[in-house]
């Protein structure tokens, strides 16, 4: 099976710069191919293309890394997650590698 990483936000999103840098810090770390990761530049005309959840979105091999599921629905806006009982529109690079770690076996 081929394995990919998506890398979905929308222009202006004022965390998809920090999400990104903390996924390619954890690819890194991991000794993953940046030939894996595809960053998407998401319009509300592509959206529902990718069933986009918001921005910033991380999908490895098709599943949101937050929600450990196959996005079903669309939703253009930013994102906002909860790590240990704080909310944040970054996913920490640590979260990120250990879903790639889970999602990739490695």
């Amino acid at each position: 099976m081929q394995q990919s990483i998506q890398f979905l936000y929308f222009e202006g999103c004022p965390n998809a710069i920090a999400t990104l840098e903390n996924l390619k810090q954890a690819m890194s770390e991991l000794n993953l191919s940046f030939d894996l990761l595809q960053v998407i530049n998401v319009d509300i005309v592509s959206a529902s293309q990718y069933n986009f959840q918001g921005s910033p979105s991380i999908l490895v091999n098709g599943i949101d890394i937050y929600t450990d599921s196959i996005p079903d629905s669309v939703h253009f806006t930013c994102r906002i997650f909860e790590f240990e009982n704080k909310k944040s529109g970054i996913i920490p690079q640590e979260y990120i590698k250990q879903k790639l770690q889970r999602h990739l076996n490695c």
